[in-house]
């Protein structure tokens, strides 16, 4: 991941500004202007790290909003813990050395940020290794934070999951809404195909094994199967083993860690999961500060 690209910038831009971080009054009150500060990010729960790197990415906005902070901020990564790493309770993440008062007023996005992407992070990786052994991959869905769709589908990838289309331009998804407009299955796929820009892929929905019937008749190049069974998605599985073309099939929509093997076992190529992001639990990391 670039920190330092333009859109996370904005994002971090926009959460300092939100907390009012630069008219920090409790800090202001308390802290003397020249006290340096040393803190500590410990995980207190087990799970899989994302996003250490908008640690000093914040505290170097924060400074560039600010106009009078010119130190640049240390942080120290053990060499072991990285994004994508699990880490245990009570473990150190990351160390921070810096302007106290800086410290203290960026502490509540830096570790807002980390929690979430953690939480999403560890919540991938349960579903990853819920179907370890399967052809299967676990995708995720834009059901995310708006703003925060880089910084969430960047923390799937953490936790071992896969990347769907990051937004409505990065490839067709023919959903069950627009076969309604287009008029069906088959209009609806004839114009996406004729209508694409190059190569962008298409991708068409389906509710039913009859739709998927129609879907395969009008030249579906993947499918979705839209809230079938893991019976059902085995099916589809065995009847394209008939078929004359290679077709992806993506199983989305009821998919929990109680039954997504069942679907890997089915023999789909994509287990798509939107509680991975829309539903997330971020997890628990604390800030202990220590003046120096």
């Amino acid at each position: 991941m670039d920190w330092n690209n333009r859109h996370i910038t904005a994002i971090l831009q926009n959460a300092l500004a939100e907390d009012k971080a630069l008219d920090d009054a409790t800090t202001a009150a308390c802290v003397e202007p020249d006290r340096k500060a040393v803190a500590t990010f410990l995980a207190k729960q087990d799970m899989v790290i994302a996003g250490l790197g908008l640690i000093e990415r914040t505290v170097r906005i924060f400074a560039e909003m600010d106009g009078r902070v010119k130190t640049i901020p240390d942080v120290a990564m053990n060499k072991n813990i990285f994004d994508g790493v699990k880490v245990s309770k009570g473990e150190q993440v990351a160390v921070l050395r810096h302007d106290a008062r800086v410290i203290l007023s960026c502490e509540r996005v830096m570790l807002n940020f980390l929690q979430r992407l953690s939480g999403i992070a560890t919540e991938a990786r349960r579903y990853v290794d819920a179907i370890a052994g399967t052809k299967a991959r676990i995708l995720d869905t834009r059901k995310t934070v708006p703003g925060l769709r880089m910084l969430d589908k960047y923390a799937v990838t953490c936790g071992g999951g896969f990347n769907h289309r990051l937004d409505l331009s990065d490839g067709m998804l023919v959903k069950n809404n627009h076969i309604a407009a287009a008029g069906g299955i088959a209009p609806a796929l004839e114009r996406a195909h004729r209508k694409r820009r190059g190569a962008q892929p298409v991708e068409i929905e389906v509710r039913s094994l009859a739709e998927f019937e129609e879907a395969l008749a009008a030249d579906a190049e993947a499918v979705l199967l839209d809230n079938m069974a893991p019976a059902e998605c085995a099916r589809a599985v065995e009847r394209l083993k008939t078929h004359n073309r290679r077709v992806p099939l993506e199983a989305s929509g009821g998919i929990t860690l109680e039954n997504v093997r069942a679907y890997a076992e089915a023999g789909v190529d994509f287990i798509s999961v939107g509680a991975l992001t829309h539903s997330v639990q971020a997890v628990d990391l604390s800030l202990r500060v220590q003046a120096l």
